[in-house]
């Protein structure tokens, strides 16, 4: 079966990007840039959007067209030939499912059809039908308990600790070095300088009157980019790490207009509140109204019956793109550990592999529609014609 990649995850989200001219033009003037490769040439009057918001479908239009780019560029097949299965958020909404399902029927003519969670994919994935699936991603941090191959949806807790506030806590850093971060579309030439002097450069000529929201985009990418090469969690508390290790090694960078820094401590202080929500900043939130990835866990482990909990802590998996920071599994095993009975045993699952820790929907789709056993569980043309679009409420759970 064709697998559509994971429409719904933090790398879906991050790339599946458009840009839309922002003048008095109706809907079929618009010309639309998806790709991360298009969408980072300056033009005028783009917009850069996303089809999702917390991992649910709200520009229809846009999905649509993000659907059609996958089909021609990247699966390079018709949709009447090859089955689809989709993942979705375990929070989604029973109107934006049926609307999927109806989309793909009717608009895109596929044979069959099937919804899945992204938690039972991101558990199959990892060989478990039993766990208790940690995904953090761009947008939010998420614990959704998995049983027997079936999403516990009421015991999903949430928090918006996770990629974003990272590049937010990057761009706060920068700001306290008094640094302008500087996009590369913005630069012609740069000169090599001492580690944190001011920059020395030149801005490119004739450039075009960029939108905001491409230019945050382009500034934010910098400082994704310098999180990845950077920050690392400290496998204790961030004090802990201050006052016994005796010497942290520094890890250099450079930005696009030749600046750079050596960062030791401040590695360690750009992810502390994943852990410490009381030293998180999200705009509109305070610290204490925050939970820590710790307690996300711990509380979505406690709404579900007590006999599946020790089933559950023994099979955490650590899936999403934060997962992949240093430190990261360590100190949520640590920390779990503390926080739990001594009864408890918690082990932590995760898959070696960088790639399959990031999109382990993806994989986990491609694992679940390849069995002999799941080739009934379809939803088919023939069974959308005599049922309708509710017909995905009975067949994916």
């Amino acid at each position: 079966p064709g697998r559509c990649p994971d429409c719904n995850r933090g790398g879906a989200s991050e790339r599946g990007l458009h840009g839309t001219d922002s003048g008095q033009v109706t809907q079929l003037e618009r010309k639309y840039y998806i790709d991360s490769t298009y969408i980072t040439v300056p033009r005028e009057e783009v917009e850069i959007n996303t089809p999702l918001r917390d991992g649910l479908v709200e520009d229809w239009d846009l999905y649509q067209r993000l659907i059609d780019h996958l089909y021609r560029r990247h699966l390079k097949t018709t949709p009447t030939e090859h089955p689809v299965l989709m993942s979705e958020p375990p929070w989604n909404v029973k109107s934006k499912r049926e609307k999927v399902t109806e989309l793909m029927f009717e608009t895109y003519n596929v044979p069959a059809f099937f919804l899945c969670k992204s938690a039972v994919l991101s558990a199959f994935a990892n060989g478990r039908g039993t766990a208790l699936v940690v995904d953090s991603g761009a947008g939010q941090t998420s614990a959704v308990p998995v049983h027997d191959g079936y999403c516990l949806t009421g015991a999903t807790v949430r928090t918006p600790l996770a990629g974003n506030f990272i590049t937010a806590q990057c761009g706060h850093f920068m700001s306290e070095l008094g640094c302008q971060v500087v996009p590369p579309y913005m630069i012609a030439t740069k000169e090599a300088v001492k580690e944190r002097t001011e920059p020395v450069w030149t801005r490119r000529k004739n450039l075009p009157s960029v939108t905001d929201s491409y230019h945050i985009y382009m500034t934010n990418e910098i400082l994704r980019d310098f999180a990845m090469s950077v920050a690392q969690v400290s496998t204790t508390s961030l004090q802990d790490e201050i006052e016994h290790s005796t010497s942290i090694p520094s890890t250099s960078y450079e930005f696009p207009n030749g600046y750079s820094l050596n960062a030791t401590v401040e590695k360690f202080k750009l992810t502390e509140g994943l852990f410490n929500a009381g030293s998180a900043n999200i705009k509109g939130v305070s610290g204490g109204d925050l939970l820590s990835l710790p307690n996300v866990v711990i509380n979505s482990a406690s709404q579900c019956d007590v006999d599946v909990r020790p089933t559950l802590y023994s099979n955490v998996v650590v899936v999403g793109g934060n997962s992949l920071l240093p430190g990261f599994p360590e100190r949520l095993n640590r920390e779990l550990s503390q926080k739990t009975p001594h009864s408890v045993r918690v082990k932590l699952v995760q898959n070696t592999s960088a790639i399959e820790r990031r999109f382990s929907p993806w994989i986990g789709g491609s694992i679940l529609a390849s069995l002999g056993t799941f080739q009934q569980m379809w939803i088919s043309k023939q069974e959308y014609e005599e049922n309708g679009k509710r017909i995905v409420d009975k067949k994916c759970p």
